[in-house]
């Protein structure tokens, strides 16, 4: 009767839950459908946390509807090898078919210049949550809400943009979160983080097979 009852008051926060979750099995294996998933996931937890005072992680929801139709435009059009240079081009043409030449979006490393770009990003998003969150509402949490939602930012746009590294700021930003959300009574997403933390680690070792490595050079000599 008690669950019932808790039920019947926290379903919209219970089918958020489960649908993260969905969203995240959905992440691990590259399947597309995790986008229009994570825009119904964002439109609930919009909701959620508007009633819980989680401002910036409200905003970050919006932010999710935004990135989500992005990654679905990026995931379907690709970027692959025939989107690179000239001579990427004629090497792709020269291979045989199934070889190099599909223009899917694929997994690729964070390169050193844009790590440091997205440090900076970091770093004023945080800045700024922190001092809107202090200075214009009555959130209980700016420090951690906003580090939670700054990383959570870099993190969407690397996973827009198939970047393995993303996975990383996933498990800080999930155990963070179900630390954080504990503290608010938030029991089903507290479960869902937790969830999401796991699964992170599933993430990496899944997309670590998944990045592709240019194929070796022919040896010196061979078909001439």
């Amino acid at each position: 009767m008690i669950v019932s009852s808790w039920l019947s008051n926290n379903y919209i926060e219970v089918f958020g839950a489960v649908t993260g979750i969905v969203y995240v099995f959905l992440e691990i294996r590259q399947t597309i459908w995790l986008w229009p998933v994570g825009i119904v996931t964002s439109a609930v937890y919009i909701w959620v946390f508007f009633t819980s005072k989680f401002y910036a992680d409200m905003s970050l929801q919006g932010y999710y509807l935004v990135i989500s139709f992005l990654g679905w435009y990026w995931w379907a059009k690709g970027t692959g090898p025939r989107a690179q240079g000239t001579e990427q081009k004629k090497e792709v043409e020269n291979r045989r078919a199934g070889e190099w030449e599909s223009s899917e979006l694929q997994v690729t490393r964070l390169k050193l210049r844009t790590g440091v770009i997205l440090s900076v990003v970091f770093i004023l998003i945080y800045a700024i949550m922190w001092l809107v969150l202090t200075r214009l509402t009555d959130s209980p949490v700016p420090v951690r809400d906003s580090f939670i939602t700054s990383l959570s930012i870099v993190a969407t746009w690397m996973l827009a943009r198939k970047i393995y590294e993303h996975w990383f700021l996933w498990i800080v930003v999930n155990f963070v979160s179900a630390v954080l959300f504990l503290t608010r009574g938030l029991y089903p997403t507290v479960i869902l983080y937790i969830v999401y933390g796991i699964m992170s680690f599933a993430g990496l070792v899944a997309w670590e097979k998944t990045i592709p490595h240019p194929p070796a050079p022919s040896p010196r000599g061979e078909g001439e």
